[in-house]
């Protein structure tokens, strides 16, 4: 499975970035998908998944601003985020449980 991660970028405090996650191979439909997020000097982080089925799971800080969401027939993953903040820079990346890939990151800078 391969993951192209796009859609970051430099953006202000309070403003909105949408990234997605396009994914190659057959099993995307049955595979849980999340998103991970790493800032400079520090471990990577969950920010959010959403399983087969829609059920979906994110980090304390996501909750209410970011949403992830998934298009089984497109096989894309999706984190819409909202209201960033400057702790949200990192880089991205997309991940696949089915073998554990991950995509190549995408940075988000926020900032003023």
């Amino acid at each position: 499975v391969q993951l192209q991660a796009s859609g970051g970028g430099p953006v202000q405090p309070g403003g909105s970035l949408r990234l997605s996650c396009a994914a190659s191979g057959s099993r995307f439909s049955g595979t849980t998908m999340g998103w991970y997020r790493q800032a400079l000097g520090k471990q990577r982080d969950l920010v959010a998944i959403i399983s087969s089925g829609g059920i979906t799971k994110y980090a304390d800080y996501a909750k209410g601003r970011f949403t992830i969401s998934r298009d089984n027939a497109k096989k894309t993953v999706d984190l819409q985020m909202n209201s960033l903040e400057t702790e949200d820079t990192a880089v991205y990346y997309c991940w696949e449980s089915g073998f554990g890939s991950w995509g190549q990151g995408t940075q988000v800078t926020v900032s003023s």
